[in-house]
């Protein structure tokens, strides 16, 4: 029988879970999952371009974490949580509405339970946003519907923290050596089969 790719590349997991090292896990979590990270992270705003004829504006937004602790990368939400003009108001005088809706805010990811539009950051070369680094952007498109002519969007940032791995409760002795003699058993039937190389099994077994 063939083995795909994608067969070798889990049974190399199922070993280095059998080894005990550890794997990294992905949270795509809801919105109501997610913790105010606002102050421990900043939102970097730099506006990207202006169209004059249809008042759009785009910008490139992203987050440094200013914490000492890892957030996770594919947890990390933008929300744009008001818009204020060059007096620093966010609402109107008259009708005391947001200024927010006043504008179409383009290409949004979704809205939170309050109506706020929001974006989620793109993924980086790692899982996690290491402290004092800068994520990728997400691109803002808002387009003022009455030509407003100076204003500033500002965002609050949602997402989660990386939790420190919890400490393995030591295995018993026999433990130990059941699941050595299962690796290297797994381990020679991949080698006679031709699915990996002696190099190979030593380098995925390389704490």
């Amino acid at each position: 029988m063939g083995y795909t790719m994608r067969t070798v590349t889990t049974i190399l997991g199922a070993i280095a879970i059998l080894a005990g090292f550890p794997c990294v896990e992905l949270h795509a979590a809801s919105l109501d999952q997610l913790s105010d990270l606002t102050g421990k992270a900043i939102a970097i705003v730099t506006l990207k371009g202006r169209d004059n004829f249809t008042s759009e504006y785009r910008y490139d937004v992203s987050i440094r974490n200013n914490s000492g602790d890892p957030l996770i990368g594919d947890s990390l939400v933008l929300v744009l949580d008001k818009i204020t003009n060059l007096a620093g108001e966010d609402r109107e005088a008259l009708k005391n509405e947001p200024l927010l809706h006043r504008f179409e805010v383009l290409d949004q990811d979704g809205e939170t339970d309050d109506g706020k539009p929001f974006f989620r950051i793109p993924g980086g070369s790692g899982p996690d946003l290491v402290p004092y680094s800068e994520s990728r952007p997400a691109t803002v498109r808002l387009r003022n519907k009455d030509y407003l002519a100076v204003f500033t969007p500002s965002f609050r940032i949602l997402g989660l923290k990386r939790q420190p791995p919890k400490p393995k409760a030591p295995e018993p002795p026999r433990q130990i050596a059941d699941n050595k003699s299962a690796i290297n058993k797994l381990i020679q039937t991949l080698i006679k089969k031709g699915l990996i190389t002696e190099e190979e099994a030593k380098a995925v077994l390389q704490p």
